[in-house]
């Protein structure tokens, strides 16, 4: 049995996806979160195999948390669940761990396949996504930087841990992860030396 939980900030969403996932054999769904912390908290409390993860969300957002959740959790498969599908989406929620992405308008019976999938480990891309995927490793371009995310690296260039640099720019520490974990997407690593170190390569740091 596949325990499920659903991480989605909007009721309707939810109620829509426990009816579809209740009806399939082999898929139990063990609760429900509405933003990504909430989501991290309830995927280890309630010992849930596959968590369904929305991106924007509130307090949290789904890119943060599946860092967090699999961090905390390295056994949890997540499934990203979104209707976005853009670079500035997609990479930084594989780049933090996601087992798969699917769209919010895929048939019922791809997600119910692809929530089997991912409680066994395997990869689940829907096709668009797949797509800009292979576009990207058979186009490699330079990475363009917004200024906040290149503000935040040059902070952490500096010396600033994630605090620090969330005083200096006024915002929270999550925001800082996200931000970097959008960096890593974009440049190619995994973590923050690396980014620094990558980021020098490339001149986008002086």
């Amino acid at each position: 049995m596949i325990r499920l939980l659903i991480v989605d900030d909007h009721p309707i969403v939810r109620g829509g996806l426990r009816a579809a996932f209740e009806a399939e054999p082999g898929i139990e769904v063990a609760g429900e979160a509405s933003n990504g912390r909430e989501g991290v908290e309830r995927a280890g409390a309630l010992a849930v195999d596959v968590v369904l993860m929305d991106l924007r969300m509130p307090e949290m957002d789904g890119v943060t948390a599946i860092a967090a959740m699999r961090e905390a959790h390295p056994e949890i498969k997540v499934l990203v669940l979104t209707t976005f599908d853009s670079d500035a989406d997609v990479l930084p929620a594989i780049e933090a761990g996601a087992t798969g992405y699917m769209l919010k308008d895929a048939p019922t019976e791809e997600l119910l396949r692809a929530v089997h999938a991912a409680a066994a480990g395997e990869p689940v891309l829907s096709p668009s996504v797949a797509g800009r995927l292979m576009g990207q490793i058979r186009k490699p371009t330079k990475a363009v930087l917004t200024e906040r995310e290149l503000q935040v690296l040059q902070l952490v260039a500096d010396g600033a841990s994630n605090r620090q640099a969330a005083a200096k720019l006024f915002i929270s520490e999550a925001s800082i992860k996200t931000h970097l974990l959008h960096v890593y997407g974009k440049l190619g690593v995994r973590d923050r030396a690396a980014a620094v170190g990558e980021a020098y390569r490339r001149g986008l740091l002086a």
